[in-house]
């Protein structure tokens, strides 16, 4: 017999409210909440640790429950409201996990490939532009994706949800950006700025060799310790009355470019 929880008082579910609102609390505990089926399966897939299963019955059975994971978890069943409460979604599917955070450090950032490409992108706070862009990190399978000088936190359920779980299914490193460049370096990285400064089209680039494409916001662009670490600044030729694009539609530009002169390797 699964716990059951019927309560938004319960003082358990006062605390995973907080887990869900507050960047605070996620860093104060290491824990954050996940929403839904599909992005619970790729945290497990992602090797993330669980810590609790929550579900509302009328929405998810007993029996999806049980084929979601094989792990022993802590279940607990619970009530309309308190579903409600805890749900980031409009669209629901009734089932949420309590998730361990992951630290993110470039200590820990295991890059097997011997020819890598990695994403960078510079002090990205929208967390919509985040989760595009690990969408986009996942859709071209890049080797790792960094988060240089982070503005937001990575466990925010609107970068969970805009990032349809590839939050999970890259390999994300943040530091800051004089970490990051420090490390490129020692792995003899060239470092692609996408920028407008001295920039050359991207598409006369050579990214067959170990590259990394750096993005910044579309507001302020990259700092000059980017710009002065740069193997070749790029720039994306405009045609318009603008001379910038969404960060995500740019990387997906730049990033794809390089898999295609891989042969999508």
């Amino acid at each position: 017999m699964n716990k059951q929880i019927l309560s938004t008082q319960n003082p358990l579910i006062k605390q995973l409210v907080q887990l869900k609102d507050k960047s605070r609390e996620r860093k104060k505990t290491g824990l954050f909440l996940i929403e839904g089926e599909r992005e619970i399966r790729l945290a497990l897939k992602g090797d993330y640790e669980l810590d609790t299963i929550l579900f509302y019955p009328e929405l998810f059975s007993q029996e999806q429950l049980n084929n979601l994971t094989a792990k022993q978890l802590n279940v607990i069943e619970i009530s309309k409201e308190v579903y409600e409460k805890l749900a980031h979604r409009e669209t629901t599917e009734g089932v949420l996990a309590v998730a361990k955070c992951k630290e993110h450090t470039l200590s820990d950032l295991n890059i097997t490939s011997k020819n890598p490409l990695i994403l960078v992108a510079e002090a990205p706070e929208k967390p919509g532009n985040i989760g595009a862009l690990l969408r986009t990190a996942d859709a071209a399978n890049v080797d790792a994706v960094m988060i240089a000088n982070p503005k937001t936190d990575l466990y925010n359920p609107n970068i969970i949800r805009s990032s349809v779980g590839c939050v999970f299914t890259n390999n994300i490193a943040m530091g800051s950006t004089t970490e990051i460049i420090e490390f490129l370096k020692s792995k003899h990285i060239h470092v692609y700025c996408a920028a407008l400064q001295a920039s050359v089209n991207y598409n006369t680039q050579d990214f067959t060799k170990p590259s990394a494409i750096i993005v910044g916001t579309e507001a302020t662009g990259l700092s000059d310790e980017w710009l002065k670490s740069s193997t070749q600044n790029i720039i994306i030729p405009m045609q318009g009355d603008i001379d910038s694009m969404n960060v995500s539609v740019a990387a997906g530009i730049l990033i794809f470019e390089a898999k295609r002169q891989r042969h999508f390797k």
